[in-house]
């Protein structure tokens, strides 16, 4: 299975949106795809339609020891798509994590219990705390949004300084091999000029499609539901069909 971890320091730069919509429209698509959601705010688990409160055992309990991953993986109502929660319990973890031996390898020790699917998605906080090496460490792949504002550039690199710390005593098979363009808005100089300065940055990592403004991908969320159902002939919805397929050329070894 491919563990693909969502993440950059910033917080509202579309890391949900990524993992949410690329989960949906793979598994749309004939692919069991696995999404973790590894932030205390739950928000992939509440952008899927799941309710996390009615849910006996979630991320935290996966993380402390206090439930199998097998009591924490749960069917969505989206085809193909299943789901790690996570609720506020999750923001007490990482103290509690602190004094716990080998707490960075929390998440990674499970990754055989899920290797029946094609691919999973981790959904990081904004931070670069515990939460978010354990992600990393239990990961193939970093995928990194880059909202094309000012700035968007300015935690990447304290991300990347991380996962250089991952790489060398942790987890050397993880690779920086995915960075995509968020909230594009074409009527603006800067959205271009940074979109130019991320192309030379990062080269071959970066996918052609970029996703942009779009009012409908804002709304989906709140109506629990990814792109792919809520309005699939919206620009969002067509941005990450687009998105999906390089995903799946470049991480599955298959175009859609």
């Amino acid at each position: 299975m491919k563990t693909v971890a969502v993440a950059n320091r910033e917080g509202g730069v579309g890391k949900t949106a990524c993992c949410v919509n690329l989960a949906a429209e793979l598994g749309g698509r004939g692919w069991e795809v696995l999404l973790k959601d590894i932030g205390p705010q739950g928000n992939s688990t509440c952008a899927m339609g799941m309710d996390a409160k009615s849910l006996k055992k979630n991320m935290y309990h996966l993380l402390l020891d206090k439930a199998k991953p097998s009591e924490v993986v749960f069917e969505t109502p989206w085809e193909g798509v299943w789901l790690v929660p996570a609720t506020l319990d999750l923001a007490g973890a990482e103290v509690e994590l602190a004094g716990i031996m080998s707490r960075e390898t929390r998440l990674a020790r499970h990754r055989n219990a899920f290797r029946d699917f094609d691919i999973a998605f981790i959904d990081c906080p904004p931070s670069l705390g515990l939460l978010t090496v354990n992600a990393l460490v239990a990961s193939d792949s970093l995928l990194v949004p880059i909202q094309c504002e000012y700035f968007a550039l300015e935690g990447v690199g304290q991300l990347m300084r991380t996962v250089t710390l991952v790489r060398r005593y942790l987890n050397e098979e993880i690779e920086l091999d995915g960075v995509v363009l968020t909230m594009y808005d074409s009527r603006t100089n800067l959205a271009k000029e940074v979109a130019e300065e991320v192309k030379a940055q990062f080269k071959k990592a970066l996918f052609e499609t970029i996703i942009p403004r779009n009012i409908r991908l804002s709304e989906a969320p709140s109506f629990g539901k990814p792109i792919y159902y809520y309005d699939p002939s919206s620009a969002g919805a067509k941005a990450f069909r687009d998105l999906a397929e390089e995903v799946a050329g470049r991480w599955l070894g298959k175009r859609l």
